[in-house]
């Protein structure tokens, strides 16, 4: 089974205003999260096109140099609204919406979810602290509706997804919102451009 995998992006001016690390532009650094989040995502196996929802130019650009990717405009109606446009722009009839704020991920973590939830109807990942959700996933396109935001995890849960079986060591589960979370996805090995700008910090700051 191939999926379609929704990753809803914000404007890179917008995103993350909570992660300001010395010797980084937060825009920058918010820009190579999520390129490293959705080149990761379609390099899975099970999945069969990566859907990106967003108005930010240099997003759109950096998607169109990752194969298998392909970006739609957000039509400006918050998360849930970004990551319903992507789900009825898909073409597969599994799909699923992530998070694009997960730089430490390896496409066998999410081909692992993607496995687990071939059994449910729909499903869901909660992040590390339990609270939000990562990941969501629906079997069959006519069930879909997203419940991300604050406390998710519990909103998904009341709707009637099934918590997937992944463990807090899967990397698709550690989203990065804070410095603190991003320490932690360095540690678990982040993407090449993620990678680049922390390294070319820390070089910075120890001079």
């Amino acid at each position: 089974m191939l999926w379609s995998v929704i990753i809803p992006v914000k404007t890179t001016q917008a995103a993350k205003t909570r992660l300001e690390l010395a010797g980084t532009d937060r825009p920058q650094l918010a820009l190579a999260i999520a390129l490293d989040t959705i080149a990761a995502a379609a390099r899975a196996e099970a999945v069969g096109e990566v859907v990106v929802v967003t108005s930010d130019a240099d997003v759109q650009a950096g998607v169109e140099q990752i194969e298998g990717a392909r970006w739609v405009s957000d039509p400006g109606m918050g998360l849930n609204g970004a990551a319903r446009a992507g789900l009825e722009r898909a073409t597969h009839d599994a799909r699923a919406a992530m998070l694009g704020d997960l730089p430490a991920l390896r496409s066998n973590d999410l081909d692992r979810a993607l496995l687990s939830a071939t059994a449910e109807e729909r499903s869901f990942v909660p992040d590390v602290e339990e609270t939000g959700s990562v990941f969501v996933a629906w079997r069959s396109p006519a069930t879909f509706e997203p419940h991300f935001g604050s406390g998710s995890a519990e909103k998904h849960a009341q709707a009637g997804h099934v918590r997937l079986p992944i463990p807090a060591t899967n990397t698709l589960r550690r989203d990065v919102d804070t410095v603190e979370h991003l320490h932690e996805a360095y540690e678990l090995g982040v993407g090449p451009r993620t990678a680049a700008l922390l390294n070319a910090a820390r070089a910075r700051t120890a001079a």
